[in-house]
């Protein structure tokens, strides 16, 4: 996995969270919603490139 793929997860994980938590807060559930489907993006992302790591070495 590059350095960048590595920030970009990171960053829409992040960004995630930061929805999830807002929604949270203003009991938005589209928000929140939003949230939880950045995260599972990011980790689907991180798991794609894990088993690409997997396959090259």
């Amino acid at each position: 996995m590059g350095l960048g793929d590595k920030i970009e997860n990171a960053a829409q994980d992040a960004k995630g969270k930061a929805k999830e938590t807002a929604g949270d807060a203003t009991d938005d559930k589209s928000l929140q919603s939003e949230g939880l489907a950045d995260q599972a993006g990011a980790k689907v992302k991180k798991a794609a490139e894990n088993v690409k790591d997997i396959f090259k070495g």
